[in-house]
């Protein structure tokens, strides 16, 4: 695991896109899992102007960790907000974008995303591999759209299932832990004083940390990246 501390979320945001752009320049080709939340719309926006030119976009296709089930003009839709922020100002084609549907019946949707998934990338002990996984955490330690309260779909045999969000219901369309932990590459983007507790239980391994799915994030190979701001990151004190 590889803890990056940044002064703030721009540079966290930096941070992260340095890194991506020189997996890119290394590899080439790339299948990117998506998040939402505040940081990676500061990361789209970076990624729309300071680094727009550095990527083949050509080269680059884009898959989303975890959707709400809504309709893409939904202001709740990850989609509806990677599209302002980024898609819709770089040179993407079409067909790179791979979006959920959120639109559709949630249990079908996760069906078909699944197999839209395990159809258009390389598989390893029978799961998906993506090349970057960009995922967040909540103030509760859930990440993608796995909850405490659904922990059970860390240990799916399917790569998409249906969540609920624990206080509104909400329906979302979320890939499952193997897939997570199967990635070459998994990249937390981590900020704000209001993360610091739950970073600091789960950086320190406490027992209360194994009830937060971001806990159980642990690649069987590739790269585990966390970047977080000084605030995200002030109660942890490195050993």
């Amino acid at each position: 695991m590889q803890i990056n501390i940044c002064e703030n979320p721009i540079a966290t945001a930096k941070a992260f896109a340095e890194y991506m752009l020189a997996w890119h320049k290394q590899h080439g080709a790339m299948n990117v899992a998506l998040s939402g939340g505040s940081t990676p719309k500061i990361l789209f926006d970076l990624l729309a102007t300071d680094y727009a030119a550095a990527f083949d976009w050509t080269k680059i296709n884009l898959y989303w960790g975890d959707e709400r089930c809504v309709a893409p003009t939904d202001n709740d839709s990850n989609y509806k907000m990677t599209n302002e922020h980024l898609l819709a100002k770089v040179n993407i084609p079409e067909g790179n974008i791979h979006r959920v549907l959120g639109e559709n019946d949630p249990e079908q949707e996760a069906i078909r995303y699944g197999q839209l998934i395990e159809q258009n990338l390389p598989k390893k002990d029978g799961n998906p591999v993506f090349d970057i996984i960009i995922l967040g955490m909540g103030t509760d330690g859930h990440t993608a759209s796995i909850f405490p309260h659904e922990i059970e779909l860390l240990d799916s045999a399917k790569t998409c299932e249906v969540a609920n969000h624990p206080e509104t219901g909400q329906k979302r369309v979320t890939l499952t832990g193997p897939v997570l932990n199967q990635a070459r590459s998994v990249c937390f983007l981590v900020t704000g004083d209001n993360k610091k507790e739950k970073i600091k239980q789960i950086f320190e391994e406490q027992d209360v940390a194994k009830s937060y799915p971001a806990y159980h994030i642990n690649l069987k190979e590739g790269e585990l990246i966390w970047f977080l701001d000084e605030a995200a990151a002030s109660s942890y004190k490195k050993p």
